[in-house]
């Protein structure tokens, strides 16, 4: 079974979500915001290992706490991200524009790619590719327990930022609909920023992609 716990973090008071299974303590970070010695320290409390990091795209509020925890690890955990934002992550996840020069953290090791499957223990999760906030932002979606992490593709009433370099708004609402309302409407949607929500409610009340919009 898995488990979830969600640290808000940083500067853009990021969503970091420390997973893991239940059965084997295998823990993997989907996007380590911020502050890393404090997702670290939970993992180490409750006796999990940390052996993935998983990025739903590279800009510096999502991978900005990569470092510590990589830093503490031995062997380095396994870093996942799509190969379209490998630029992005190299220049520090643009962090420079908004003033924070961040450390990366180890080199991405797993090239993400539509319909892979990431494993941690029993559960399964699927990734979705869905450009528009960027290049290279995917998502992450467990069928067996009905939870998409969907970083900043989509949030609350809300949608993912374009104007960024890498984004595009066709590209975002095409990923959407594509890649998120084709889930059940019972799918929990944890996004990188802000409280979690459904497929149904974003589908009906969006205010940009919903049937009302």
């Amino acid at each position: 079974m898995l488990e979830i716990i969600t640290f808000v973090l940083g500067p853009a008071q990021t969503n970091a979500y420390l997973v893991a299974d239940s059965d084997t303590r295998e823990a993997a970070v989907i996007d380590p915001s911020w502050d890393g010695e404090l997702i670290l320290a939970e993992a180490q409390k409750r006796g999990w290992r940390i052996a993935h990091l998983w990025y739903t795209h590279a800009h510096f509020d999502h991978i900005g706490g990569a470092a510590a925890i990589a830093d503490a690890l031995n062997p380095l955990p396994l870093v996942a991200l799509h190969p379209d934002d490998h630029i992005l992550w190299r220049a520090g996840g643009g962090g420079a524009v908004f003033g924070f020069d961040i450390d990366p953290g180890p080199e991405p090791t797993i090239d993400l790619v539509q319909g892979q499957i990431l494993k941690l223990g029993s559960v399964q999760f699927e990734v979705r590719y869905t450009p528009g906030h960027t290049r290279g932002h995917c998502v992450f979606y467990v069928a067996q327990q009905s939870i998409c992490f969907c970083g900043d593709l989509i949030f609350q009433n809300s949608v993912g930022r374009t104007d960024l370099p890498g984004g595009d708004w066709d590209t975002l609402e095409n990923s959407i609909r594509a890649q998120i309302f084709t889930l059940p409407d019972e799918t929990r949607l944890l996004p990188g920023h802000g409280p979690e929500t459904t497929v149904g409610q974003e589908r009906q009340f969006n205010p940009f992609v919903g049937t009302n919009a």
